[in-house]
């Protein structure tokens, strides 16, 4: 009993109990008694007479037999035997007649009986008519002596029937598994265990093997502590090769530039925005077309490219189209395309205006057919007479409720529609007679007289906005949006009674009601949107459901892969003609318009050096250090960054929120998340150390309280626990009553058990600490714990204490088991939970021989109540 004597070390015969300060003692079953080395356990006249026949008694040598009047020894030294046939036996079997002979026998028959140290026998003794009979249980074989029992070995014949290892026991045998395998309830067969089926196996992505599984990380993730995933910052690789300024994003990064510079189209170097590439075609323009018929205004808003939907509730969405032209960062990373020719002489006319539409809701549904064939018009039957293109647009729709006063008027739904428009002057537009004032000015006024022909459009619900050639109606009544049934918003469809946002490569068709991929020379790279994107050639080659500008095809592809610069090669734009990157410089990427200087006057060993390794360095840095050109030494990497190669100008910000113990990392299993893990629950929870199941990091320390409510207790379980011994218990896992270290002491380890163990806590509430030095370092722990009814505890603490649960290696093997565990602890915390699984279900989850100990103990704690 008690944690230490979990160890088989401990050394104990009989039993091994744990003492209040932690040791342990040895104790002997009834009969025996405790030898002078206080651990082995010698028989006493008290455990069957001490094999005597007659008379016992108890010397420092052990039992000693003696015999009543008339009778001797017998040689054996516990037998005993008439005198007369003592002394024929003496005379060494110098028998004088046969009748003698005879008579000893039937006297020693007569004298064997199961009655008498048990006829002799090792198990069962039966009396027959020619003496006693010795048989022997299941597992054991008699000997040719007809007492003795012997253990067989069934793991010789096909190893058990054992799938994998057999493990031989006296009396029976024992079947377990590779790691990785659990035994399913035959107790022969074995399963690979699905990993990727528990709870918080991996941070992202979980394969399955079998005996194993592995964890992957999204793109711009990288793994730790095995099964985690931490944002790279590739901003400190090489400043992640930027011309000029480097953004870290969750899982990405983008270059920045100065003022007065824009974006390359390699996304890394600077350009002068005065700058474009030659014969590149030019984006579709946004239009803004308004026309008057019938004395009716109606206004189409025509978005080509350049297209973001964001629903941003039930009653609202924002819209943009366009490209506005000062871009914020994540307008930069959406709309960088090639850039074109036609640049703007000033900064852009900006209009602003708000617009409210009554009774109505800001669902962006497709026009209705009815209105088509009421107005008679379509977008594309407007011609765009007098300058109708708009550089960018962006529209915000919220609906809200307004109460109005009275107590028959009803709630009234009210849609108000912000608009912001952006109109570019083009050097082409100036001349003589009309110069940049006079140009601005005129643009000024077609912007406001067209936002009031909008503005009337919009009253009237005349104001419709094209994607793909399907119109959509900005806002409508709640009558309208009824009509066509549509149980999802825009941008998702109705799969298997749940709605589904398109996903990227495909846009969203209202005139169809479905997810439809990106024609070939389109893409998109946003879930939910309402058309595609043409690819930067717009030659209407590539695939179909391209993801992103990369995948799409044609001479595009062709362009940047034939026509760019190789590594260790420039040119002004990134394309042929290149030159080669001169004495002292490198370039690793195709495409760039410069090359990077090796620094401190360092010189490469040839031209069209393609990385820093190529430099000349004066010393050669080792894994863990970086190069600094100015004082040309090799530095160790700082705490918090790691570097696995030779002869590198960098060290690697370790991922996410994850450090080093020390400086001069090698490897990215060296980064470790600080953080306690664990949920703490009232019903069930668990404690798990920091970075787990990696190594936790040095010099940590956690608290953990689990405080049950009322009338609960605590049980816990420790499936396995590595904590390295090699730094004199350095590293320690305690759980008490308090802080205090005087307090109710539960549990206490400095060392690593792989084999499980349960116990109730001593205390109603407990204070759990885990700490670690500077030393070694191990996997550490997670260990899961439920709170039951008090009620429960003497059966609870009747159940852990048995030795039986910890036994056989398939029980042992259950306190390890995942769900099996979380079953459990289901029950324990809601009894009535028990009645989820039927009879057949508990059988196919557990091993009969753990349900029979169960079973029993359950019996004798509920016999009261029968």
């Amino acid at each position: 009993e008690g944690m230490n004597c979990m160890n088989k070390d401990h050394g104990c015969a009989h039993i091994c109990r744990e003492t209040p300060k932690g040791g342990v003692a040895c104790e002997c079953r009834p009969g025996f008694e405790l030898a002078k080395n206080q651990k082995d356990c010698k028989l006493t006249c008290n455990y069957g007479n001490g094999g005597c026949q007659h008379t016992c008694d108890d010397t420092d040598t052990g039992p000693v037999c003696g015999c009543h009047q008339k009778y001797a020894l017998h040689s054996d030294g516990r037998t005993c035997i008439e005198k007369d046939e003592a002394a024929i036996e003496s005379s060494e079997y110098n028998a004088t007649s046969v009748a003698d002979v005879d008579k000893r026998v039937k006297r020693r028959l007569l004298m064997e009986t199961c009655a008498v140290n048990n006829g002799g026998c090792d198990r069962t003794c039966k009396d027959t008519a020619t003496g006693v009979r010795c048989s022997c249980p299941v597992g054991f074989t008699l000997q040719p002596d007809g007492k003795t029992c012997k253990d067989i070995d069934e793991c010789l014949v096909n190893n058990g029937g054992c799938d994998h290892f057999c493990r031989n026991t006296v009396g029976s045998f024992e079947c377990s598994c590779q790691k990785g395998y659990k035994l399913l309830t035959d107790e022969r067969t074995c399963q690979d265990v699905d990993e990727c089926s528990f709870e918080r196996t991996c941070d992202h992505t979980c394969i399955n093997y079998p005996g194993s599984f592995e964890c992957l990380c999204h793109k711009g993730y990288t793994l730790y502590g095995l099964t985690h995933c931490g944002d790279i910052d590739e901003c400190s690789i090489s400043n992640g090769s930027c011309n000029y300024g480097c953004l870290n994003t969750m899982g990405s990064y983008e270059c920045i530039c100065p003022p007065g510079k824009k974006l390359h189209w390699n996304k890394k170097d600077c350009v002068e925005i005065v700058k474009c590439l030659p014969n590149a075609k030019l984006t579709p323009k946004v239009q803004l077309v308004c026309s008057k018929t019938g004395g009716i205004e109606s206004c189409f808003l025509s978005c080509p490219s350049n297209t973001l939907f964001v629903p941003d509730s039930e009653n609202s969405y924002t819209l943009s189209c366009g490209v506005p032209v000062q871009q914020g960062k994540a307008q930069q990373k959406r709309n960088a395309t090639l850039p074109s020719c036609a640049d703007s002489l000033a900064p852009p006319i900006k209009q602003k205006a708000r617009f409210k539409i009554k009774d109505a809701k800001c669902h962006l549904r497709p026009r209705s057919k009815e209105r088509t064939k009421d107005s008679g018009k379509q977008a594309g039957q407007f011609p765009c007479t007098d300058n109708c293109q708009v550089t960018f647009v962006n529209l915000k729709c919220d609906s809200s409720k307004k109460k109005r006063r009275g107590r028959k008027s009803p709630s009234k739904e009210v849609s108000h529609i912000t608009a912001e428009f952006e109109v570019e002057m083009k050097s082409e537009e100036v001349s003589d007679a009309c110069n940049m004032d006079c140009l601005q000015k005129r643009m000024e006024q077609k912007l406001q007289t067209t936002i009031k022909t909008l503005r009337k459009s919009i009253n009237k619900q005349q104001f419709y906005i094209q994607f793909s050639g399907t119109e959509y109606e900005v806002a409508q009544k709640p009558a309208k949006a009824t009509e066509g049934h549509e149980v999802c918003s825009t941008g998702q469809v109705l799969q298997d009674g749940k709605c589904v946002t398109c996903s990227t490569g495909t846009f969203y068709s209202g005139e169809h009601n479905q997810c439809i991929p990106c024609s070939p020379g389109t893409y998109q790279d946003t879930e939910g949107q309402l058309t595609c994107e043409p690819c930067p050639s717009n030659d209407g080659q590539g695939v179909a459901g391209a993801r992103n500008v990369s995948e799409c095809g044609g001479k595009f592809n062709l362009i940047m892969k034939g026509l760019c610069c190789s590594p260790g090669h420039y040119s002004s734009d990134g394309f042929k003609p290149c030159r080669v990157c001169p004495l002292g410089t490198y370039q690793p990427e195709p495409g760039r318009t410069l090359c990077f200087p090796c620094g401190g006057g360092l010189v490469t060993k040839y031209e069209g050096a393609v990385s820093f390794q190529d430099c000349e360095t004066k010393v050669h840095c080792s894994p863990g250090h970086y190069y600094n050109s100015t004082i040309h030494r090799c530095i160790r990497c700082p705490v918090g960054a790691y570097q696995p190669e030779f002869g590198q100008n960098y060290c690697i910000s370790c991922p996410g929120n994850t450090s080093t113990d020390f400086d001069g990392s090698t490897n990215v299993t060296h980064c470790k998340n600080q953080h306690c893990g664990g949920e703490l629950g009232d019903y069930t929870g668990y404690i798990e150390s920091p970075n787990y199941p990696g190594d936790y990091p040095a010099n940590v320390e956690c608290i953990w309280n689990i405080n049950p409510p009322p009338k609960r207790r605590i049980l816990i379980v420790v499936p396995e626990i590595f904590l390295p011994i090699e730094d004199e218990c350095g590293d320690v896992l305690v759980m008490r009553k308090s802080a205090s270290p005087t307090s109710i002491t539960t549990y206490e380890t400095c060392q690593t058990y792989e084999r499980p163990i349960a116990f109730t806590s001593r205390s109603r509430k407990l204070w759990i600490q885990f700490k670690s030095n500077e030393g070694n370092s191990g996997k550490g722990f997670q260990v899961p714990y439920v709170t039951y009814d008090e009620d429960y505890q003497q059966l609870i603490e009747d159940i852990v204490r048995d030795g039986r649960l910890y036994a056989s290696e398939n029980h042992q093997e259950i306190l390890k088991d995942k769900k099996l565990i979380k079953a459990l602890f289901d029950v324990l915390a809601h009894p009535q939970n028990y009645f989820k699984y039927t009879a057949q279900e508990s059988k196919e989850m557990f091993p009969r021989s753990f349900i029979k100990l169960l079973r029993s103990k359950v019996s004798r704690f509920l016999r009261p109540y029968k």
